[in-house]
C-alpha cells in the first residue's frame, strides 16, 4: 500500500552508495598505495588525528560540566542560554570561522589580554580551537540529554547517603550516562575530523603546517592532484565508517541494557 515510500529510500541509497563507489573506482590499488606512502598524506593524517583527539578532550572538559550545570542548576535565562548553546550546530562553519577570527585575531577584543593567541592562530592551535568549538556543542547537547534522562531518585538516594554533588556526579551520574556520553564523543570526534570551514578561516590552508585530511583534499584538488585528494577522501570515509559501526554498537548495547 505504501510501496511508493520505497522510491525516496532507494534514491537516498543510490546517492550514498553511488558516490562512495564512484570515489573507490577512481583509484587503482597501485595509486592508493602511492597515496598512503606519500609524506604529505602522513602529515595530514597525523595532524587530523592529533588535533581531533586534543579537541575531543577539550570538548569533554568544557561540554560535560556545562551540560551538567544546565541540567541541574536553575537560573534566570535558562531557556535563552539553552537555545544559544545550539547555535554552533546550525551556524555555517565558514561563519563560525570568521566570527572566531574576529574575536581572537589581531584586531579582536582579546588581543590586549592574550597577545600571543592572535599570533598563534594560523597554526595547529587554530585547528584545535575551531574543532573544539564545533565538538563542544555536540558533546554538550548529548550530555545534557543524558543527564536529564537520569532518574532523580538515584541522585536523591546518593545525597541521602551523604555523597556530595561532586561525588554524586562522578560515582552515580557519569556511570549511568556513560553509554550516551561515549556516543556523543564518537559523533564529536567524527565532526572534528571532518571540520574544514572554520579551520580554513582560523588556521589557514598551508601544506605541511595546518594540513588536515579535509585541508589536503582542498589543497590537492585546487592544485590538480586528484589522486592524493581522492586517497585522503577514502581514508576519511574509512574512518567515518569505523566510527559509525562503533556508534551503532554502543546504541545497541544501550538499548539492550535498558
Amino acid at each position: 500500500m505504501f510501496r511508493w515510500a520505497l522510491i525516496p529510500l532507494f534514491l537516498l541509497l543510490f546517492l550514498i552508495l553511488g558516490s562512495l563507489i564512484a570515489l573507490i573506482c577512481q583509484l587503482s590499488y597501485v595509486e592508493f598505495r602511492q597515496v598512503i606512502t606519500d609524506p604529505e598524506f602522513h602529515f595530514a593524517i597525523g595532524m587530523s588525528l592529533s588535533t581531533a583527539l586534543t579537541s575531543l578532550c577539550l570538548a569533554i572538559i568544557l561540554g560535560v560540566p556545562a551540560a551538567w550545570a544546565m541540567a541541574r542548576i536553575p537560573f534566570k535565562g535558562h531557556r535563552f542560554i539553552d537555545a544559544l548553546l545550539d547555535l554552533p550546530l546550525v551556524t555555517p562553519p565558514l561563519v563560525i570561522g570568521i566570527g572566531l577570527l574576529l574575536l581572537l585575531g589581531n584586531q579582536g577584543p582579546l588581543t590586549g589580554v592574550f597577545p600571543e593567541l592572535s599570533r598563534s592562530l594560523f597554526s595547529p592551535l587554530g585547528i584545535i580551537i575551531a574543532q573544539t568549538y564545533v565538538a563542544s556543542a555536540i558533546i554538550m547537547r548529548n550530555s545534557l540529554s543524558a543527564f536529564k534522562s537520569v532518574d532523580p531518585a538515584y541522585i536523591q538516594t546518593a545525597q541521602n547517603l551523604g555523597l556530595t554533588p561532586t561525588k554524586t556526579f562522578f560515582l552515580i551520574e557519569i556511570p549511568l550516562c556513560w553509554s550516551a556520553l561515549m556516543s556523543g564523543s564518537i559523533i564529536a570526534f567524527s565532526r572534528a575530523l571532518g571540520e574544514f570551514g572554520a579551520t580554513l578561516m582560523l588556521a589557514g590552508a598551508t601544506r605541511l603546517k595546518t594540513e588536515t585530511l579535509p585541508m589536503a583534499i582542498y589543497l590537492n584538488i585546487a592544485s590538480g592532484d586528484f589522486t592524493l585528494a581522492i586517497g585522503c577522501a577514502l581514508v576519511l570515509i574509512a574512518i567515518a565508517i569505523t566510527l559509525l559501526f562503533a556508534l551503532h554498537r554502543l546504541q545497541r548495547e544501550r538499548t539492550t541494557s535498558c
